[in-house]
């Protein structure tokens, strides 16, 4: 048994097991990343341009997009590499820093959107109010909030991690330094760092999607005692692109942590970690901005003063 200055590397061994879809998968992912980058990108510089979107919803949303692109940017590059390379090892300390930046960004990522769905709350039930309540300072506090959480949790379930001894350069069932792929290369026990992670977990899921529910129960109940239809049309497309994330956020974390750790589950842990930290970054932009007029009104005025520009 060695401990974890023992173990130098680890080798990954991504999706290996279909050596025909390698090429495939790389140009996807390739894709998926660069509109990934280019649509958060242009998220925040849209906010910044735009007037009308310096809200407090989209001051969160340009959070979000930053989050969106950090995490992106922890797991593709290096899926993109071991797709098209030979060589698929990661070092310890590369694979310890992975997996500390990817849990700081997913966290900090599902408090964000519980902060978003208390800001929705506070638009549609006291709209007169909206922009006293949500103050620069508030906002700021609550940001700061979610990412000193998603950090200090990342911390310690890294920490757990670091304390476990690894057993030679074994293969590791991934492309990428997941919590269960970690744990499985480990040859000590890992309970305590199983508790810590299990609990860390259930109270940030919990926390958050309480939060979530509390404010859109609100806004239902407002909603319904609306006596205009308009009024109630309103409030729910500004609700709307939301909620969208959150089902598709927080369904594809029950996904990911319901499905048993079996020989055969890893290719569905792999698939389902893949469709999270590459296509929900790529998602949100599109969700956002495709359901927006302000967002859609500025990047057409960015595109003509681009064109104009060209053609004088």
């Amino acid at each position: 048994t060695g401990n974890q200055s023992s173990v130098a590397t680890f080798i990954l061994v991504g999706f290996s097991e279909f050596p025909q879809l390698q090429a495939p998968l790389f140009l996807l992912f390739l894709c998926i990343y660069t509109v990934t980058v280019v649509g958060n990108v242009g998220i925040i510089v849209v906010r910044r341009i735009n007037p009308k979107l310096h809200t407090p919803m989209y001051f969160f949303l340009s959070h979000l997009s930053f989050l969106d692109i950090c995490y992106s940017s922890v797991f593709t590059p290096k899926l993109l590499e071991i797709l098209v390379v030979e060589d698929r090892t990661i070092s310890f300390n590369g694979c310890m820093t992975q997996f500390f930046f990817g849990c700081a960004c997913v966290i900090t990522e599902m408090f964000m959107l519980a902060v978003m769905a208390y800001d929705r709350f506070v638009a549609v039930c006291n709209p007169l109010l909206y922009t006293v309540a949500m103050s620069h300072k508030l906002c700021a506090l609550l940001v700061a909030g979610t990412y000193m959480w998603g950090g200090l949790c990342s911390l310690i379930i890294t920490y757990s991690l670091l304390q476990l001894s690894y057993c030679g350069s074994g293969p590791m069932n991934h492309f990428g330094c997941e919590y269960s792929a970690i744990i499985s290369v480990s040859c000590s026990d890992s309970s305590f760092s199983q508790m810590a992670c299990l609990v860390i977990s259930i109270l940030s899921e919990a926390c958050s999607l309480l939060v979530t529910l509390a404010s859109y129960v609100f806004i239902v109940v407002i909603v319904i005692r609306m006596p205009s239809k308009g009024g109630l049309r309103k409030a729910f497309s500004t609700c709307t692109s939301h909620l969208m994330a959150i089902s598709i956020f927080h369904g594809i974390i029950f996904l990911l942590y319901c499905v048993p750790h079996s020989k055969n589950s890893w290719l569905l842990v792999k698939v389902a970690t893949a469709l999270y930290s590459v296509m929900i970054p790529m998602l949100n932009p599109l969700i956002y901005s495709l359901r927006n007029k302000d967002v859609k009104e500025t990047v057409r005025r960015l595109i003509n003063s681009k064109l104009h520009s060209h053609l004088t």
